[in-house]
């Protein structure tokens, strides 16, 4: 049985990590009401995006000419995998939920005798994804020194996609990220942005003919490489909520464990040190009765 005295170590021990955990608690949270103002404000920018992008795709249906980003390039033998993940841990589920909703594509993709490849944007993806798929890892983007998201981020890892299927390194790509949902409930994500897929909208004998200059083709080439980076962008902006919410749960969650463990250790603390006071005491009258 340990001494009083490491007891007393554990329970100081646990009371400052239950201190550490609940400032950390108190930061996320802090962190969090602007992380998700700001992912709350990306959406309906994107959506508007896409929305866009629907209606000149449609109107360039007819002619036959339309950007790789949209069309793709005919095959899909070749899949990159853009995983977006956070820069730290202590999150609980928040980066092993969207590592394993890629790491399940990756695996699906190669049954059926496809050639994968992985683009990581975060430190905590890449290092659970390297384990396992490390040969298949093309590219690392860490965004640790980054103190403040800007579009600015997302556009430079656009750039760097947009140069890879022109150079014809793969046919489809696919973004993983963590839609934030609520502080308890964060969504793993998958949404294919090359070839970009557009929602199939009912046809409506009311709905307005746009007549587009310059014409349809030359608007959706300078537009989708930017609705690339918009994509991007609202997945670093959703990721960046979704990490705050998760780490606020799990230090919440750390902070109770912690009291539990206080109050037990106490306890044990507390029945050791009166067992050896009562046996102290049955010493004492009993060497008393023997004089």
């Amino acid at each position: 049985m340990a001494s009083l005295k490491d007891m007393r170590v554990r329970i100081a021990s646990t009371k400052a990590t239950q201190k550490i955990t609940k400032a950390m608690q108190m930061v996320a949270a802090s962190k969090l009401r602007r992380a998700q103002t700001a992912a709350e404000a990306a959406r309906p920018y994107a959506e508007r995006m896409d929305a866009v992008i629907s209606n000149i795709a449609g109107a360039a249906a007819g002619s036959g000419s339309a950007p790789a980003l949209l069309s793709g390039t005919g095959s899909d033998k070749v899949h990159l995998l853009l995983v977006c993940t956070g820069e730290r841990g202590l999150s609980g589920a928040f980066n092993s939920s969207i590592v394993r909703l890629a790491r399940e594509r990756a695996l699906s993709l190669m049954n059926q005798g496809k050639e994968v490849k992985i683009f990581c944007v975060g430190k905590k993806g890449y290092e659970q994804l390297r384990r396992q798929f490390d040969k298949q890892i093309v590219g690392n983007v860490e965004l640790r020194s980054v103190k403040v998201l800007g579009f600015k981020n997302a556009e430079d890892i656009a750039k760097k996609i947009i140069a890879m299927f022109d150079a014809g390194e793969f046919d489809v790509a696919t973004l993983f990220y963590s839609r934030f949902k609520s502080v308890i409930s964060q969504v793993p994500t998958a949404q294919q942005l090359i070839p970009l897929e557009l929602e199939a909208k009912e046809a409506s004998s009311a709905a307005a003919v746009y007549d587009y200059e310059p014409a349809e083709d030359e608007i959706l080439s300078s537009l989708l490489p930017r609705n690339l980076a918009v994509q991007i962008f609202r997945a670093l902006l959703e990721n960046n909520a979704s990490f705050y919410g998760a780490q606020m749960s799990a230090m919440d969650n750390a902070t109770r464990n912690a009291g539990d463990m206080i109050r037990k250790q106490t306890l044990v603390y507390n029945r050791t040190r009166q067992a050896m006071i009562t046996k102290e005491l049955i010493e004492i009258i009993s060497g008393a009765e023997a004089v």
